[in-house]
This record gives structure tokens, C-alpha cells and sequence, in this order.
């Protein structure tokens, strides 16, 4: 029997508690999705720099889902690249609001995700030829912006009652490890939004790994892992299948031995069929009211070579002697959603969820809003010794970004009543 039949039959089942009717009539939701791969020679963002794409494995997309309760209208947004910086970010929500006509989407109300892969194009600056110059493509750039906005209003366009299901499980222990020694969160947390005939609008999954496999080895376009997470996907639902990134700093990688793209969509198949096997016992949500907080922040930048970076223009983006980006706190009922504008160690993904107060799934996005380099643990600064602490340090804004991430969400999320 198909994962497809399993969950219409779960649908039916009398003993799941059915959901609030009133809210169910109000909620819609929509999902759009767009190939956004970069130009053959493009620059490859990720380990070591002046390496371009000799060819395309697998495509790249940007995603969107759209939610509306008659009140209220909600979107996230995931992109298959290293991690946007804040102001790729707005210019995507505010073109997304613009765009959007058939429904009151503020643009403080578009959450933006990346994935992560190494296999996708240099979007920061950091890959080019060299440090004194940028590896970003700036008509690339403009595309990936459009198109990704262009997905949220597309999303809205095809609005649909709709009702949500959602289940959890744990996943990677043959292959995902924390290389720091430290905590990890293996969980794999997954949405899903139904149609009124029980068909899949999109899901969305929520687990935390590097995309990896391919990263140094290939030179061509890919997803990585999450390709196969993808393909598996959309074979078994159909619809649109979203991958949230979670907490993978400090440093959660794949550990698979021989690695070759075949391994890579293998690894992706498998965390595909754990997110598909966990909804057959999904529980489905008993409110659909949207709610969200955004906060914008500013850390206190300790590390001259972002500064230096932005003055010569490898970065394209205003650095002094701290730096603005934002969090976000949202919620579809008893389902909330925590973002961290960086790669946070699995610690503070821990320690987020732990402040959500709900019975509900608990999902922590990292890379969302921002890609501020590695947000580690304070003592990663005092102590060389710790594993890759150098390197980790190096790339990140500074020792006090992981506890003001911390107070920041504190301000965010809202207190249990």
C-alpha cells in the first residue's frame, strides 16, 4: 500500500481528533515552486574558492508556501543556496508583497529559509577568485530574488481550503554526527497541508545536516542530499515539498565514508521515507489560527574580516561595528516555528525548542532571515583547543552573537500562559 493511501486512510480514521470546522473553513493554503539554477561557469559557494560549474547533476529550486486564515496571511520561503544574506532576504519579502494582490501578505510576514548546499552558487561573496574579489553574479542574483518572490505570489494565487497533519521521528544515526563532539538533534519534524479531496498542497520538513556529500569533490549543480529527499517526495505526495535546514553549526556533517551523488540521493531517499513512515501516525492540528513575531536585532560584530570584506566590496553589505539582521517567531496553531540567522550550534536549536510553549511540533530554521557564518558557544572563543574551534571562530560574527540570539528569541516567542 502507498504512503498516499496510508495517509488518506488516517485521514478517515474516527479516532484522530478532527479539527476546529470554523478555522478549517477559514484556512487556505497554496505552494509554487521554480527551477533556479545558476550559469554553467557561475562560482560554486563552498570550501575552496575559484571553482565553477562544469555542469548541472540535479536542479535547484526556490519554494514557496502561502497560508491564509482570513486574517491573517503567512509565507515561507526555501531556496536552495549556501544561505541569503538579510538584505537578499528583504528584497525578496518586499518584491513577495508587491506581487501579492489577491491577499494582505506584509512583507514582515515572508519568511525566508536556505538550505544550505555547497553545491549551489556563491550568493555572499566569499567564493570568487579570490578574497579581493566577489564570486556573486549580480544578474544571477536579481533572477533568484524575482523568482523566488514570484513562487509567493504564485503560492497565493492558488489558494485552497485546506488542513494540517503533522508528525515527528528521529533520523541519521548511520551518517549525521556533531564532528564537534557535542550535542545533536536528530529529530525529523514534518507539516503537512491536505486539500479537501486529502491531497498534498506541500509539506514541510524540518531536520538538521550540512548538504555535504558533493561539497569540493563535483562541480556541478546540486541539492545534495536534499535532492533525494525531493524526489522521493514528490513521488510518494505529489504537491510541493519543502526541506527546513535546522541547527547544523558546530559542526553537524555528513560522516559516510566514500561519498559519490549516488550515495548523497540515497542518504535523501532515507530521510525522505522516515518523514513519510512518521505520518502514518500523524496527529492533526486542532487550530489553524496564523500567528508571527518578527524582531530586528543587532549583534555586535568581533570579527574585523567581515568589515574588511564589505569595505572592498566582497561582501555587498553594510559592516560596522555591529550588524542588523532579524529573528522570527511564527506559528499555524499549536505548530511553531523559531528562525536562527546563521548556523547555530544544535545547543541553542535545543534550547529554542524549550522555550516554544506548545504540545504541538516545535521547528527551529536554521539559515532563515540571515546567513551570519557559524553561532557557536562562547567557550569555542576561549578555548583554541576545542575541535575546529579556529576555523569555526574565524567565520563567525563574534562570542556574545549565541547568548543575544538567545535573549532575542526570549523576546520573540511568546510565554507560556
Amino acid at each position: 500500500m502507498s504512503i498516499f493511501f496510508l495517509i488518506l486512510i488516517l485521514a478517515c480514521n474516527p479516532s484522530t481528533k478532527p479539527a476546529d470546522t470554523t478555522r478549517t473553513t477559514a484556512f487556505q493554503a497554496g505552494a509554487a515552486s521554480a527551477v533556479v539554477n545558476p550559469p554553467l561557469g557561475a562560482f560554486i559557494a563552498g570550501d575552496k574558492q575559484n571553482r565553477r560549474f562544469t555542469g548541472i547533476l540535479d536542479s535547484l529550486y526556490a519554494k514557496a508556501v502561502v497560508w491564509y486564515d482570513g486574517k491573517t496571511a503567512l509565507a515561507i520561503v526555501t531556496v536552495d543556496c549556501i544561505g541569503l544574506l538579510y538584505p537578499e532576504v528583504n528584497k525578496i519579502r518586499q518584491r513577495a508583497t508587491e506581487l501579492t494582490k489577491n491577499i494582505p501578505l506584509p512583507a514582515s510576514n515572508v519568511i525566508i529559509s536556505s538550505t544550505h548546499t555547497h553545491s549551489g552558487p556563491d550568493v555572499v561573496g566569499l567564493w570568487g577568485k579570490d578574497y579581493q574579489h566577489s564570486g556573486v553574479d549580480s544578474v544571477y542574483l536579481d533572477f533568484l530574488i524575482e523568482t523566488a518572490a514570484t513562487q509567493v505570489s504564485r503560492a497565493a494565487q492558488q489558494l485552497q481550503p485546506a488542513s494540517v497533519r503533522y508528525a515527528e521521528t528521529q533520523f541519521g544515526d548511520a551518517w549525521v554526527q556533531n564532528i564537534c563532539k557535542e550535542e545533536i538533534d536528530r529529530s525529523v519534524t514534518i507539516l503537512q497541508i491536505t486539500n479537501k479531496q486529502g491531497k498534498n498542497i506541500a509539506s514541510l520538513t524540518n531536520f538538521a545536516c550540512h548538504p555535504t556529500y558533493l561539497d569540493a569533490k563535483f562541480s556541478q549543480v546540486s541539492a545534495d542530499y536534499v535532492a533525494g529527499f525531493y524526489r522521493t517526495m514528490n513521488r510518494q505526495l505529489g504537491g510541493e515539498n519543502l526541506f527546513l535546514q535546522g541547527a547544523i553549526g558546530g559542526w553537524v556533517q555528513p560522516v559516510d565514508g566514500e561519498v559519490s551523488p549516488e550515495k548523497a540521493y540515497r542518504r535523501g531517499d532515507e530521510l525522505a521515507a522516515a518523514a513519510l513512515n512518521s505520518l502514518q501516525q500523524s496527529k492533526r492540528l486542532t487550530d489553524s489560527q496564523l500567528q508571527i513575531k518578527t524582531l530586528p536585532i543587532r549583534f555586535k560584530l568581533e570579527n574585523p574580516a567581515w568589515q574588511q570584506l564589505a569595505a572592498i566590496g566582497t561582501i555587498r553589505r553594510a559592516f560596522t561595528d555591529s550588524v542588523t539582521t532579524e529573528v522570527a517567531w511564527f506559528a499555524i496553531g499549536e505548530a511553531q516555528f523559531a528562525t536562527h540567522p546563521g548556523e547555530t550550534a544544535p545547543f541553542f536549536g535545543l534550547e529554542t525548542k524549550k522555550m516554544m510553549p506548545t504540545e504541538g511540533p516545535k521547528f527551529v530554521l536554521g539559515l532563515s532571515m540571515d546567513a551570519l557564518g557559524y553561532i557557536l558557544k562562547p567557550v569555542y572563543f576561549d578555548d583554541a583547543t576545542l575541535p575546529h574551534a579556529p576555523y569555526l571562530t574565524s567565520m563567525s560574527v563574534g562570542k556574545p552573537t549565541g547568548p543575544d540570539l538567545m535573549r532575542s528569541l526570549r523576546e520573540v516567542i511568546p510565554k507560556s500562559k
